[in-house]
């Protein structure tokens, strides 16, 4: 009887691709989700958990994303300085003024594996909060 032998991809081997996500109109998670997907390489059929065999994911229009429900005004986001009294709170609605890039980043990073892997997938990540027209001829990928 023959054995089936399990083939695992290696790094040099993977051939990435460009894909690029409108976030005008997309609700946060669902991009977010979608653009991880893509990231880790689970869309493949060579996909191998613990290399990082995914594709370049580049997001325009950050600043036009939208949450359902309350999250709104009710989602916060927290960061501290590291000296006492450092702490800073800031909610949905005013980091998406400041920070669009930072939101999205943040719902993608807390999808993606949280170790040096997950690390390097995350540079392939770019985030633009207009639409440049360089990203014109890169496949648009749809969210549903």
């Amino acid at each position: 009887m023959k054995k089936i032998r399990t083939i695992f991809t290696r790094e040099q081997d993977v051939k990435r691709t460009w894909y690029k996500i409108d976030a005008t109109g997309q609700v946060l998670g669902r991009l977010a989700s979608k653009a991880a997907v893509y990231l880790r390489g689970k869309h493949k059929p060579t996909y191998t958990p613990q290399t990082d065999c995914g594709d370049f994911i580049v997001v325009v229009n950050a600043d036009k994303v939208k949450v359902t429900g309350r999250k709104l005004k009710g989602k916060t986001y927290f960061t501290h300085s590291g000296y006492p009294g450092g702490d800073k709170t800031l909610t949905f609605e005013r980091m998406i003024e400041i920070k669009p890039e930072k939101v999205i980043q943040l719902a993608v990073r807390g999808m993606l594996p949280h170790n040096r892997l997950g690390d390097k997938m995350i540079k392939k990540l770019k985030i633009f909060k207009t639409d440049p027209a360089q990203f014109s001829k890169i496949q648009k990928l749809e969210v549903q």
